[in-house]
């Protein structure tokens, strides 16, 4: 039987793979290969969701087809990575064009913010991640 391809990529590279993913507007069934079956998203309170947000693998997956819908050209610059074991923590700054009027943004205006998060990956694929979210107005 041969092994599989995804545990030869360490957590690091995952994590990072996933973002690049998300990066260039992967919906679901791109990111779907990242993630497994049990893969929570904890978002903690920010400005578009000031109660946080707890997530499910198929509330994640729904929300990644109607990404593209909200905001286009993301990028991530990636500011510094930490890994653990399966724990990687990523610093980055995000930005992306908002496609609809948001609470603080109108259409065609570009959102920021700092994001840390920190996943974790186990046999190849991301179990979890911790968001913390700033948004810069």
């Amino acid at each position: 039987m041969a092994e599989d391809p995804s545990l030869s990529i360490s957590p690091l590279d995952r994590v990072l793979g996933f973002i690049r993913v998300l990066e260039a507007g992967g919906g679901a069934a791109e990111i779907r290969p990242f993630l497994a079956d049990t893969f929570v998203l904890v978002e903690a309170p920010h400005l578009l969701a000031p109660e946080g947000s707890t997530r499910t693998l198929a509330s994640v997956l729904a929300g990644a087809d109607q990404s593209s819908e909200v905001v286009s050209d993301q990028k991530f610059h990636i500011r510094r990575t930490t890994c653990e074991g399966g724990r990687v923590a990523v610093e980055a700054d995000w930005s992306a064009t908002v496609r609809m009027d948001l609470r603080f943004w109108d259409r065609g205006e570009t959102i920021r913010a700092r994001t840390s998060s920190v996943f974790e990956v186990a046999d190849g694929k991301i179990v979890s991640q911790d968001s913390y979210d700033c948004y810069f107005r």
